[in-house]
């Protein structure tokens, strides 16, 4: 079992341990795919519908890498090692097919099961997910807890002059909104919303 102190490293050898399976069912990876622990692009931390990795494909990336990212929530060796299954397959299909046709038959091929759009492991992958974990170690990230983020407090008030003239609308703090009577720019009485 080789221990591994990044996430970045455990995840880039966790593709290249599954490599050959995509390569078995002529569906070769592309050579420039990188992967990373981060925020997908949407629903990071709703718990309904969330995303837990996503594939961006090498037109997004100025160094022209296919870029995967497996969300900060997952912590589970295997979990983010079948995630990354997932994820390249989108890879493999060049980024070209969302999660149907030929999506879907290399999917199928290396072992993966159920709904296309949040597969599973079958029996088979289980197995060589298995393997890669124990040959790996533990996954090196601890899952980020959105239910304790800290929601933010102060809002910022819209404050309206009154005359026509004028006009000015501009926001400020509760705080700063004490004695604030008169616009700033004309000194015409204001209101807030």
């Amino acid at each position: 079992m080789t221990k591994i102190q990044n996430r970045e490293t455990y995840l880039e050898t966790a593709m290249i341990e599954l490599a050959p399976l995509f390569k078995a069912n002529n569906a070769p990876l592309p050579k420039k795919i990188k992967v990373t622990c981060g925020w997908p692009s949407k629903s990071a931390g709703r718990s309904n519908k969330r995303r837990v990795g996503e594939c961006w494909s090498a037109d997004a990336s100025a160094a022209h890498n296919i870029e995967i990212i497996i969300s900060m929530v997952i912590e589970s060796s295997f979990e983010a090692v079948e995630i990354l299954a997932h994820e390249l397959v989108h890879a493999a299909d060049g980024n070209q097919n969302g999660h149907k046709g030929p999506f879907r038959k290399i999917a199928v091929a290396i072992g993966l099961e159920g709904k296309m759009t949040a597969t599973h492991a079958g029996p088979e992958l289980s197995k060589e997910i298995k393997r890669i974990v124990k040959k790996l170690g533990t996954y090196p990230h601890s899952a980020i807890d959105f239910s304790n983020r800290k929601k933010q407090t102060t809002r910022m008030v819209k404050v309206t002059c009154q005359a026509v003239e004028c006009g000015m609308i501009f926001r400020t703090s509760r705080k700063w909104l004490d004695g604030l009577l008169n616009c700033p720019a004309c000194a015409a009485p204001t209101e807030t919303d």
